[in-house]
């Protein structure tokens, strides 16, 4: 092995250290050292490591936190087809609670020499996580795109709606049918688009209603579960707050909601109006059809292709955010607000 060491790091013009540091998969090794360590294993007829082999398979792995929400397999589908008409072939690799996480799959997809990978909302978009896993996988010189989530401590292009611009969005319109408590049902603080919709959700109801941002944050903002029993528990808390009107983060969290009125003996839109977030499929046939804020999926998965192949062919973008701006669509779960009425 050291006699292999320093053939390889004289035929690259580097230090032994340094050829370690490649061979491992190490982190803190110049992209143009990597690429000359592994010319030298070439020249010098070593076969590379399972995870620094060319990536010539054209395969590309999609990782995603779960398909319950049918936002995730609508993004996956986008990006399956896209990859393959560039002449990829995707390979979906999904979280289960209990089985495989996402450094495991990531561990798998690298095993079977992918030319890249897209993470959809993984833990690149939680704050608590550490970044440190994504410096691992650059070392190892596999391509990577982050979907839904920013960290700069990543240095790799990320795809996100405009989230702050979807809160403003979905306020002013419910201001605009005269709702004057409107709450904001979404999931766990420690994620980042969790904390831009609150950033959002602030500013439009201090610019449109004059609340006090200690206001809002303490009385109109509610953290649960992106689920459809997390919604309906946001919108229980909100609506004993005295909200004729609630903006969920996610389509299902909304369709909670709306259960949550229902279960209370009041009406949706006529007592309650619900704001959704996503526009997933199947969603504007809900009863009633939901009003939501559509995220761009079609652009972002496109991007997000588009970016990771730019990665691939060895002209990498900038560590970039590239943000996409999101639309209302006004359905049948939103009217004007109550009048005076007992609340529940």
């Amino acid at each position: 092995m050291t006699t292999r060491l320093a053939d390889i790091a004289a035929q690259a013009g580097v230090s032994e250290a340094t050829v370690s540091r490649v061979l491992n998969g190490k982190p803190g090794v110049a992209p143009t050292t990597r690429q000359s360590v592994l010319a030298a294993l070439d020249v010098l007829g070593y076969e590379r490591p399972v995870r620094l082999r060319r990536r010539s398979e054209g395969l590309v792995g999609l990782i995603t936190p779960e398909l319950e929400n049918p936002i995730f397999p609508a993004l996956a589908q986008v990006i399956g087809q896209a990859l393959t008409r560039q002449g990829y072939t995707p390979v979906l690799a999904t979280q289960t609670p209990g089985g495989s996480t996402e450094d495991e799959l990531t561990e798998m997809l690298v095993d079977r020499g992918v030319a890249g990978i897209i993470y959809v909302s993984g833990l690149h978009a939680d704050t608590t996580a550490d970044m440190q896993r994504y410096e691992q996988l650059r070392a190892q010189g596999v391509p990577f795109v982050l979907v839904d989530g920013f960290s700069s401590k990543v240095q790799a292009p990320f795809i996100s709606p405009d989230d702050r611009a979807a809160m403003t969005l979905a306020v002013t319109h419910l201001v605009s049918l005269g709702h004057t408590r409107i709450g904001l049902a979404l999931g766990p603080q420690r994620f980042v688009p969790v904390q831009r919709k609150i950033e959002g959700f602030v500013r439009a109801m201090q610019e449109q209603l004059g609340l006090s941002a200690e206001d809002v944050g303490s009385r109109l903002v509610q953290h649960s579960l992106y689920t459809l029993e997390g919604g309906q528990a946001a919108a229980a808390a909100l609506i004993d707050r005295g909200c004729t009107a609630v903006v969920c983060a996610s389509d299902m969290m909304a369709l909670g909601a709306i259960r949550e009125a229902r279960r209370r003996g009041l009406e949706v839109p006529t007592d309650v109006s619900v704001v959704g977030f996503d526009d997933s499929p199947l969603i504007a046939f809900t009863d009633p059809p939901l009003t939501t804020v559509r995220k761009p999926v079609p652009a972002m998965g496109q991007a997000a292709v588009r970016t990771l192949l730019e990665e691939i062919g060895g002209t990498p973008a900038p560590h970039s955010e590239f943000v996409f701006m999101p639309e209302l669509v006004v359905r049948g779960s939103t009217a004007s607000a109550p009048g005076d009425r007992p609340r529940p």
